[in-house]
């Protein structure tokens, strides 16, 4: 007897396809989210095809056809222009937290490895300037703040809201801030807390929501606007600020 999952189809896999008389290899990524079929290009990850869960495969030939100059021009551009050397942060320089920009300040007389919020300002130990330490440490700090706020603000929406999850984690997703899984387990992208304070509830509360509606339906998005009546502008900000996001320190 077959397994039962023998033709069930992968989320995730690698394909090729022949553009401009070359073979490339793209990834194909079957998504429950996407209402249509998007295309992605990015240096590293080249060319991503996302597809919902119900596309018929074999429309995807005609859609790699019609964008086969967009495809093109875009992997050419990504495989001549040199990647940005990384930024190396040093004291003086502003880091975003929570929608300000915080200073990041040498202090002599703090503890090995160590990072104080102190008003407006992060006091760090000098030790952290030297020898590539100082960006890991920001991300951890980051991951604990975000581990703070987010699990706080999940504690007192769900207690409003009537909803309880099992587990946060922080994790470092690419493309996207939040996720539910049906068995109440979020996670939330340690990046989030760079964000504007009411862009990070609204995270929450979209999350928060999922495990009442597994969907984006119209009453998924009306119990979004009950308890975030300003989600529209907020979930724009993200959108517009995604690519500054993301590009912030280094993801692990």
């Amino acid at each position: 007897m077959l397994p039962r999952n023998r033709h069930k189809l992968a989320l995730v896999e690698k394909r090729t396809t022949s553009i401009n008389h070359q073979t490339i290899t793209y990834t194909l990524r079957r998504s429950f989210r996407a209402r249509h079929a998007r295309l992605e290009i990015s240096r590293r990850t080249g060319l991503i095809v996302i597809v919902p869960r119900s596309y018929n495969i074999s429309r995807l030939p005609g859609l790699l056809k019609l964008k086969e100059q967009w495809i093109s021009k875009n992997l050419t551009r990504f495989h001549t222009q040199p990647p940005p050397a990384p930024k190396k942060l040093k004291s003086g320089d502003t880091i975003p937290y929570l929608g300000l920009d915080l200073e990041l300040v040498q202090q002599e007389d703090h503890q090995v490895d160590s990072i104080f919020l102190q008003g407006n300002r992060l006091a760090i130990s000098p030790d952290l300037f030297h020898n590539g330490l100082l960006e890991p440490a920001l991300e951890q700090w980051y991951r604990g703040e975000a581990a703070r706020l987010i699990t706080e603000k999940a504690d007192r929406l769900g207690l409003q809201m009537g909803i309880n999850y099992r587990r946060i984690g922080i994790r470092g997703q690419k493309t996207r801030w939040g996720s539910c899984s049906r068995k109440k387990n979020l996670s939330f992208n340690w990046k989030l807390i760079m964000a504007p304070e009411p862009v990070v509830e609204y995270v929450v509360i979209h999350e928060l929501l999922h495990l009442k509606e597994m969907n984006h339906s119209k009453k998924f998005w009306e119990l979004v606007a009950r308890y975030c009546p300003g989600w529209r502008e907020h979930k724009k900000w993200l959108k517009q600020h995604e690519a500054d996001l993301t590009s912030r320190l280094h993801s692990t």
